[in-house]
């Protein structure tokens, strides 16, 4: 429908002058075609040593996984490095590795072998234990608006609860707290969104999500190495240990990350070759070595676009779209362009990037936290396999991109500095206590033998060392995946709250005195 403040004088009077006169339809542009050769691909891979090679030694990381994909055949299949520091034992291809989000697209599979029509994707998801704050979305939300992050829920909504040590029945149902954004109509990404449409499709078949993901794919596919459960990452004896950068630029095995209350979002562990296997899969419309696994209807639904992710920074750059587990676009030859990355702060980085038209695609896997390897080494293959060598250097770039990422979230507040002239504290009595949240439950605020305070939140609790900053503003140190250093926890005695900043992104941070 046009509008009169959309048409101009002139478009007004072509309007007019065309009234009632048949205009042939416009010709669709044609449509894109495969352009890349068996030569340009060898190039590629040719490269890849060299590239990889390159690139764990400017970032140090320890160790990395790779497999390429074309015409349905493995080209590349190899490790590198170290699956841990201080040990000599190497990775390879049958190496396990935490794959972190990249559990999306390959969840998204599963989905698709188990709803098989495309339809079904659209239907309500019913999950007992969750639901959204609005009641009418609630009643209305399908499996693609969760696999989509369309449902409204806040930017990485539940995860704050993980950290804190909360299972998934705690968080999924706690969600319901949660600020809604226009239904349908706005993107953020969302775990445990994710996680809600995934598992309700498990609890419609009376199946753990392990369950259905193992005999719907996993077990289908070949693919023996691969688990949505974290003892079997733990247990299986050739597996890469994650991996955080020191201060002085080396590698340490410090954290362990169990991701098990998000499994279908994040908790995927597997190896080269088992994605390989799932990559040819998907380049050959749910089929494998002539088997067919996965409805061809059903899977291409995964690869549609369903919401904006990334609007176009210019009016010559490209949207950028998220499908149902995927990141959808388009290049500059209307091909369509399929990836995901997969980061843990506590230590793994992973990458795919598909091509689907020219049945060519990589995933990598790395054992180090993000500091953009894998989405360099697809972006520097795929660059050569087009231009016959990197038009740039894709590290500088996709490192630069991650740590803009790392630094969002952090305090605009230097708690490490207290403002001359600070405020002294009140009496410990003015603080200590219990509070309590109707989202993150409850906060106890003790004394120590020491003359100090502490902060103890979440199910365990995990306790937090409080320093005094000034008058009734304390700081204290976050951890875990989502930790963005220190956070300001703001008393109020006289009406008896207490702030939590780190908590406080979408208002739900503020905890009332017992």
């Amino acid at each position: 429908m046009r509008t009169l403040r959309a048409i101009t004088a002139a478009g007004a009077a072509a309007l007019l002058a065309s009234a009632g006169t048949a205009t042939a339809a416009p010709t669709p542009p044609p449509a894109p075609t495969a352009r890349l050769t068996d030569t340009q691909v060898d190039t590629a891979v040719r490269r890849l040593d060299a590239t990889i090679n390159e690139m764990m030694r400017r970032t140090g990381v320890p160790g990395l996984s790779v497999a390429v994909v074309h015409d349905d055949e493995v080209v590349y299949l190899k490790g590198f490095g170290l699956r841990r520091v201080g040990d000599p034992a190497t990775v390879n291809p049958d190496t396990v590795f935490q794959v972190a989000s990249l559990s999306k697209p390959i969840s998204s599979t599963v989905a698709a072998g188990v709803l098989k029509d495309p339809a079904d994707f659209d239907r309500h998801t019913e999950l007992p234990g969750f639901a959204l704050k609005d009641p009418w979305v609630t009643s209305h939300v399908t499996t693609a608006d969760l696999l989509s992050h369309r449902s409204g829920l806040p930017d990485h909504a539940g995860d704050l609860l993980e950290d804190l040590g909360y299972d998934q029945a705690y968080i999924l149902d706690h969600l319901r707290l949660a600020p809604l954004s226009p239904f349908r109509a706005s993107y953020a990404y969302t775990n445990y969104g994710f996680t809600a449409g995934a598992e309700a499709i498990a609890r419609s078949h009376g199946a753990t999500w392990q369950k259905l993901s193992a005999d719907t794919l996993f077990k289908p596919a070949g693919m023996t190495h691969t688990s949505t459960e974290f003892q079997a990452f733990v247990d299986a004896p050739d597996h890469a240990a994650t991996h955080v950068k020191n201060a002085d630029g080396t590698w340490s095995p410090r954290y362990v990350r169990d991701p098990d209350a998000q499994a279908p979002a994040g908790g995927v562990s597997s190896t080269a070759r088992d994605m390989s296997r799932w990559l040819r899969l998907q380049l050959s419309g749910g089929t494998l070595e002539g088997k067919r696994i996965i409805p061809a209807d059903a899977l291409a639904r995964t690869h549609l676009p369903e919401i904006v992710s990334q609007p176009p920074a210019s009016p010559t750059g490209r949207t950028g779209f998220y499908g149902l587990g995927w990141n959808v676009g388009y290049d500059d030859a209307g091909r369509l362009r399929l990836s995901h990355s997969g980061a843990f702060e506590l230590g793994a980085n992973t990458s795919v990037t598909m091509l689907p038209l020219e049945k060519l695609g990589i995933v990598v896997l790395t054992n180090g936290a993000p500091v953009g390897l894998p989405d360099a080494v697809a972006a520097d293959f795929f660059d050569t396999a087009e231009h016959g060598k990197a038009t740039t250097d894709w590290l500088a770039l996709t490192g630069a991109l991650y740590a803009q990422i790392n630094a969002e979230g952090r305090s605009p507040t230097d708690y490490s500095r207290p403002p001359t002239g600070a405020k002294p504290a009140g009496e410990d009595s003015a603080y200590t206590g219990t509070y309590d949240n109707p989202y993150y439950g409850k906060a106890t605020v003790a004394a120590t033998s020491e003359g100090k305070l502490t902060l103890a939140l979440g199910p365990e609790p995990m306790v937090f060392p409080l320093t005094h900053y000034d008058g009734d503003t304390f700081s204290y140190e976050t951890a875990g995946e989502n930790a963005v250093g220190r956070t300001g926890v703001f008393f109020s005695p006289a009406d008896g709250t207490v702030r939590i900043e780190y908590l406080d992104a979408d208002h739900l941070g503020t905890f009332t005195r017992d």
